[in-house]
């Protein structure tokens, strides 16, 4: 069946045995991942996870129903994770699906599969399966999943903590949802004892630090500074941002960027934009916010987040350029900024 979001929520957070297969698909990876994770967290800290590549069940189509009807050797739970699932894993997950008997759930991570797509027509008929596609949210929806990943830990978030923490995520689901696990401990937060988010809580556990750590890649962006960029672009591709994920993490700062600055176009001084849009910005970040502000015109950032806003969806063609084109971007903005300095 075709699960909309709280549905697949809860049937991974409370795993049914019968349902034998779940396909988490779409553009956005890292939310099918988190979704992934909530099986592993209902399943035990002492399940064995068992992970398998496509090309291993294309190669053998017996082995994901053999896997799924194997005991682990510790005699407790275990759960299979099969990454880049596509149509080519089709024949193993029917046999998976009538098989007279299975066990161990098997999560599938697609990419962006057509809704068309053979795997996809199969979850969606078939009892013993689910599928669920996820799709990349603008900004006003990341906020309002923050405030949803929070009532799952517990926590009531308002709107300007949830902007505030979906800031210092980049956008990235995964990320937001780590943060908001590490504030819910801290906070002693649970469904059965809910606790409201504050930004004091987010001062004390260093909520902030992904903001923090991104600040080196937007301000050599924003700053026109090259070296740094390359330096940043570099190393945040090898913790796994890259192409979309550089696109979250800059098109946040873009978006507050052009809120202050046309706050100045109305007549206040920069100061007083950067003030007006509150614990939205990080603090550390707010003075050079501002120096930005008064360097890039309302028209030159309009620019700016439609060119690499388009970048981002050309990177998610079939046949498009690849993360590359962002990074191009990236540096065309970077030395547009440079001049300006």
């Amino acid at each position: 069946m075709a699960a909309k979001d709280a549905t697949i929520r809860a049937a991974l957070d409370k795993v049914d045995p019968s349902i034998r297969c779940y396909l988490l698909y779409g553009p956005d990876e890292s939310a099918s991942r988190a979704l992934a994770r909530r099986l592993a967290t209902a399943m035990g800290p002492e399940a064995e996870r068992i992970d398998l590549e496509q090309g291993q069940i294309i190669s053998d189509p017996a082995l994901l129903t053999d896997e799924a009807a194997s005991i682990s050797m510790f005699g407790g739970p275990r759960h299979i994770r099969v990454e880049g699932a596509t149509d080519s894993c089709l024949a193993a997950v029917e046999a998976l699906l009538e098989a007279p008997a299975a066990g161990n759930p098997v999560v599938l991570i697609g990419g962006a599969l057509r809704k068309d797509a053979k795997l996809v027509k199969l979850m969606s008929s078939h009892p013993a399966a689910m599928q669920h596609v996820s799709y990349l949210p603008d900004a006003g929806d990341i906020d309002q999943v923050a405030m949803e990943l929070g009532r799952d830990q517990g926590l009531r978030i308002g709107r300007d903590v949830a902007r505030r923490l979906s800031a210092s995520a980049g956008g990235d689901r995964a990320v937001l949802a780590s943060e908001i696990e590490k504030l819910a401990l801290y906070a002693d937060a649970s469904p059965e004892r809910p606790k409201d988010a504050e930004h004091a809580m987010l001062d004390a556990v260093g909520a902030d630090m992904g903001e923090a750590d991104l600040s080196r890649f937007t301000d050599a962006v924003l700053g026109g500074d090259e070296s740094v960029l390359d330096v940043e672009v570099t190393r945040l591709v090898q913790e796994g941002r890259e192409g979309v994920g550089l696109v979250r993490a800059l098109l946040p700062q873009l978006v507050q960027l052009a809120a202050i600055r046309m706050e100045i176009d109305r007549g206040a001084s920069p100061s007083q934009a950067v003030d007006k849009a509150g614990r939205a910005i990080f603090w550390k970040q707010k003075d050079k916010m501002a120096g930005y502000a008064m360097r890039w015109s309302s028209a030159r950032i309009a620019r700016a987040i439609e060119r690499i806003s388009e970048a981002g969806r050309e990177i998610m063609r079939a046949a498009g350029p690849g993360p590359i084109a962002v990074e191009s971007e990236l540096f065309i903005i970077a030395r547009q900024a440079g001049r300006r300095r």
